[in-house]
């Protein structure tokens, strides 16, 4: 089972670089946004981590306990290379410069070749904070002369995933294909059971039937059974044209 890590990126211990690393708002974005990919990046045999900024407290139904309980069975589900809790304030989270440095001093330390942050539009501050922090921590990351732990880096790329508060018409660049990883990606997000269940109404459509109705939606558009749905700012790169389905 992972070990979701509290401790300052300095006092990691050292471990191989990572392929991908998630970087979530709260603890269950990464599963709501995009628990599918990182299931199947981790069946293609990529390292794949995710660092959640905040505890996700306080909430009406949840606690520390409750939360750190709940995100350590989703973890188990996703089967993640490394899980991590930077510890930054719920409900206040900001983009500041001593919280960039300390994303930063967490890319320098786990080396992900690639990132992935929040949608960089949305109606909940803590995520608009996330997505502006990692992008300016990607940057800051490859500085020399700083007293930043670890070696300089600069991730390749960095893609967003949507978990969003808004009704957007979005327009993905593009959509993964998670038809055989989407039961255990609802298994991971009932994990969350303060968050998605308790004190939700019961009758039909449940929280749980909008999650499957918008997997199923962008599913249809790639003509599969569920996708997930993603965006850049910079060009995508194929090596074949067979890549695409």
């Amino acid at each position: 089972m992972t070990t979701i890590r509290t401790e300052h990126p300095a006092d990691l211990p050292p471990t191989e670089p990572l392929d991908f690393l998630v970087v979530a708002p709260h603890p269950d974005d990464a599963e709501l946004g995009m628990g599918g990919t990182i299931m199947k990046m981790i069946e293609q045999g990529q390292r794949v981590g995710i660092l959640d900024l905040t505890s996700g407290e306080p909430t009406p139904h949840g606690s520390e306990v409750i939360r750190r309980q709940e995100t350590e069975a989703a973890t188990k589900i996703l089967d993640v290379t490394w899980r991590g809790n930077a510890g930054l304030p719920n409900r206040s989270l900001e983009a500041t410069l001593e919280n960039r440095e300390l994303l930063a001093s967490y890319f320098r330390v786990l080396q992900p070749r690639w990132l992935f942050a929040p949608y960089w539009e949305d109606a909940h501050p803590d995520h608009l904070a996330a997505t502006q922090l990692v992008e300016a921590a990607r940057f800051w990351s490859k500085l020399s002369k700083t007293e930043m732990p670890g070696d300089r880096h600069h991730p390749e790329r960095l893609y967003y995933y949507y978990c969003i508060h808004l009704r957007l018409a979005i327009t993905p660049t593009w959509i993964t294909n998670i038809s055989q990883q989407w039961d255990r990606k609802l298994s991971a997000i009932r994990c969350y059971e303060s968050q998605f269940i308790t004190g939700r109404p019961s009758t039909s459509p449940t929280l749980m039937d909008r999650f499957r109705d918008d997997a199923a939606y962008w599913g249809k558009l790639i003509n599969r059974d569920y996708g997930e749905p993603f965006t850049t700012r910079e060009p995508l790169a194929l090596e074949s044209i067979r890549d695409l389905i």
